[in-house]
């Protein structure tokens, strides 16, 4: 996979993963009294938080597994589980409780400081955020994919940051019918790409033969 493809594939996996515009309403129901600029701080906080732990597990997912004697294709295999549970609710155009539970929503609504948890963990570094970041770094090949792969990160966290930043001021810049569109296409992209995780896995095991 060249250099542009691995690209393209880091940062589509990880914004649909993280689906910052289903965001949207949970972080403006946790920051009811909050300002715009109390909201503003509030996201870059937790988005920058959010990128630091997801670079974190990817450069130590590995040593991580080595050392639980867990191999790679069985990894992939569980998180294209765990991203399938997340498309198949965003294909209903709702989000995920594999993101966060309603308890962890509720709790974050009556928290004077939501930026560490429940924002940036679990709702923007989830299961299935840390799963793919873990993923795509086992595909890295060479210290140029790595370095994408991080710049993908932060990338995709900033994206996050924009659109919490856009919200600040309250949803009217978000058509609910336009989000639920985007939602459903989101989700659609990312069943796809957890299949793929789960062909990847058997073409490693050697079970189906490379294409």
């Amino acid at each position: 996979m060249n250099l542009f493809a691995f690209a393209l594939l880091a940062f589509s996996s990880l914004i649909v993963i993280i689906d910052p515009l289903a965001l949207v309403p949970v972080f403006l129901a946790m920051t009811p009294n909050d300002t715009p600029a109390q909201r503003i701080r509030t996201a870059k906080l937790a988005c920058t938080i959010a990128a630091f732990i997801l670079i974190g597990f990817g450069l130590i997912g590995k040593v991580l597994f080595r050392y639980l004697g867990i191999t790679m294709p069985a990894f992939q295999m569980a998180g294209s589980v765990v991203l399938l549970l997340i498309a198949l609710d965003m294909l209903h155009a709702q989000r995920s409780t594999v993101h966060e539970t309603a308890e962890e929503t509720n709790a974050g609504t009556a928290k004077d400081d939501i930026a560490i948890t429940p924002l940036a963990v679990p709702m923007l570094a989830g299961p299935g955020a840390i799963s793919t970041a873990i993923l795509l770094h086992s595909k890295a090949q060479g210290f140029a994919q790595e370095f994408v792969l991080h710049g993908s990160i932060i990338a995709s966290c900033l994206t996050s940051f924009l659109l919490l930043r856009l919200s600040a001021h309250g949803a009217r810049w978000f058509s609910p019918i336009a989000m639920k569109i985007g939602t459903r296409l989101m989700g659609l992209l990312l069943a796809a790409i957890a299949f793929q995780f789960f062909l990847n896995a058997l073409r490693e095991l050697k079970i189906i033969p490379s294409i």
